[in-house]
This record gives structure tokens, sequence and C-alpha cells, in this order.
């Protein structure tokens, strides 16, 4: 049994298998009754090449699991692929901006901002001279 068509689409967009993805089940626990307890409805997929691990026991159903789970599956590596886009863009903005001339009023102002310190660290040595 496969994901459905829109997970596939989504999923062959991010260049993910189907087939690297493991899937297994286990038992839900939680509500649901008889039903949940000797029933594996719980679905486990993993996507061991990004690490990604998802879980879903919603509903009593294991079919319904399965179709959540593959959701949750395309959902999280589009965010985590779109994080690393943003990522991206931001580190490139910073360079830019750090490569960026600085004003002319800034470079003024950081000039006198030294000049002062080195007035401030000037008066601190012995006097000279005329004593």
């Amino acid at each position: 049994m496969t994901p459905g068509e829109a997970v596939l689409a989504r999923l062959r967009a991010l260049g993910v298998a189907p087939e690297s993805v493991r899937e297994s089940f286990a038992r839900s626990g939680g509500k649901g009754g008889q039903n949940v307890n000797k029933v594996s409805t719980g679905v486990v997929l993993s996507h061991p090449p990004s690490g990604v691990v998802v879980r879903c026991s919603d509903t009593r159903s294991q079919s319904r699991n399965r179709e959540l789970a593959w959701e949750r599956l395309a959902l999280a590596l589009e965010r985590r692929r779109d994080e690393a886009r943003e990522k991206r863009k931001q580190a490139i903005q910073k360079e830019i901006r750090r490569s960026r001339p600085k004003p002319r009023r800034v470079r003024e102002r950081i000039l006198e901002t030294k000049k002062r310190r080195s007035e401030t660290k000037r008066n601190r040595s012995r006097p000279r001279g005329e004593f």
C-alpha cells in the first residue's frame, strides 16, 4: 500500500523516493478501546537519509493513521527544506550587510571615539618635562 497521489507528488518534488521511507506499525494505546490495544494501529515512518521520524496514532484505523503519517512526513521534509533555504538566504543577506561600506557619519563617529580614547590613555601617562 502506498501513500496518496498528492503526497507522492509532494515527496517527488522534494526528491524523496517512497522506497527510502521505512514504515512500521505498533500498538497505539490511548483512546480507542480494545481495538487500539489489540491491533497495531499506530504508524511509524522514518526517512533515514534525512533522519526524520514521524509517529501517528491519532485514530483507531491503521489506514487513516498511515495517510496522516505520510502527510506529516511530507510536511516535515518540506519544513526542513524551507528552513535550510531560509538559513542560506539569511547568510547571504548578512554577508551583503557586512561588506557594505559604512556611512560617512558612522565612520566619523568611530574616528572621534578612537581619538577620545587615545587622549584618555595619553593622560594616564607620567607628566613630562616642565616641572
